[in-house]
């Protein structure tokens, strides 16, 4: 699975015509403090915009970490109590209701072997310290799952390679009613293709969804970043980004800022980010004023 063989390796119309990015307005965040010599890769800010929750590559296993914004800037990151352990942890991401999700290879009973990746959260506490990991079993196959997301309803947006779908990796989505996620379904063939879609992020108006693809139409390198609206209709057709976000080598793990003005995504090792008005316009109005 190319998302799985991904993770190892890291470890060993009008749309399509209206402006997108420039590169000069690309940058790395957070350069020689988040962004530095390792590999780094996600992005989830708290609700205040206070903490910042990523991905960096350690011993040649993945481990979530943290920064918290200081009077002088962003403090030396450092990992997650609950994830510094002898399993591979990847893809933080805040729920509406606070709780950080994230994948990992730790087994989910004693006799549990199989070493993929499933969906976890962990809560705050009062005290300050994190809960013990909790395995979210509405949402996990016995294949892998990787990176959600959620609206601010609490419906979630998630990969994985479960069988059933119509490539190597898929994105589904699951409604959030009573405190329960309901059976995830596949979002279907417009948004998935025979070859592998992962990393989807949706916004929090589900208006939009933006999306890493291997293989697809017009891909510039090994993985690129696409983007779609809903309409009445369903999903339109995803767009790709252009040469200022896509590259010829790997682009992924989209995510917007809680106050929805800047895209932040992986690529060459480190966490980049843009302003949503330079991207096309109909994607930056979906994000900025519709809803559902």
């Amino acid at each position: 699975m190319i998302r799985l063989f991904f993770l190892s390796f890291l470890i060993v119309t009008t749309a399509r015509v209206c402006a997108q990015p420039h590169a000069e307005k690309v940058q790395s965040f957070a350069p020689g403090i988040i962004s530095g010599d390792s590999l780094e890769f996600n992005a989830a800010f708290s609700t205040d915009g206070k903490s910042f929750y990523f991905t960096r590559s350690v011993n040649k296993r993945s481990q979530l970490y943290y920064s918290v914004y200081l009077k002088d800037g962003w403090s030396i990151p450092a990992p997650l109590s609950f994830s510094n352990t002898n399993y591979s942890d990847a893809d933080p991401a805040l729920s509406p209701a606070g709780e950080l999700y994230f994948i990992s290879t730790r087994p989910t009973h004693s006799n549990d072997t199989t070493k993929d990746y499933d969906i976890w959260k962990v809560k705050l506490l009062s005290s300050g310290q994190w809960s013990q990991p909790v395995h979210v079993k509405e949402l996990n196959s016995p294949e892998d799952e990787y990176y959600i997301s959620f609206t601010r309803k609490g419906d979630a947006c998630f990969a994985s390679s479960r069988k059933g779908g119509y490539g190597e990796e898929d994105i589904y989505f699951s409604e959030y009613q009573n405190n329960i996620f309901l059976e995830p379904r596949n979002m279907g063939s417009t948004i998935n293709t025979s070859q592998s879609e992962y990393d989807p992020f949706i916004t929090a108006n589900g208006a939009a969804l933006i999306f890493t693809s291997s293989g697809r139409r017009g891909s510039l390198g090994k993985a690129d970043l696409y983007w779609s609206v809903k309409t009445t209709n369903g999903w339109r057709e995803p767009d790709h980004f252009n040469e200022a976000i896509n590259t010829s080598s790997r682009d992924y793990c989209p995510y917007i800022s809680p106050d929805n003005k800047y895209i932040f995504y992986s690529s060459g090792g480190d966490i980049k980010y843009t302003r949503i008005d330079s991207l096309p316009a109909i994607l930056a109005n979906c994000i900025a004023t519709r809803s559902y």
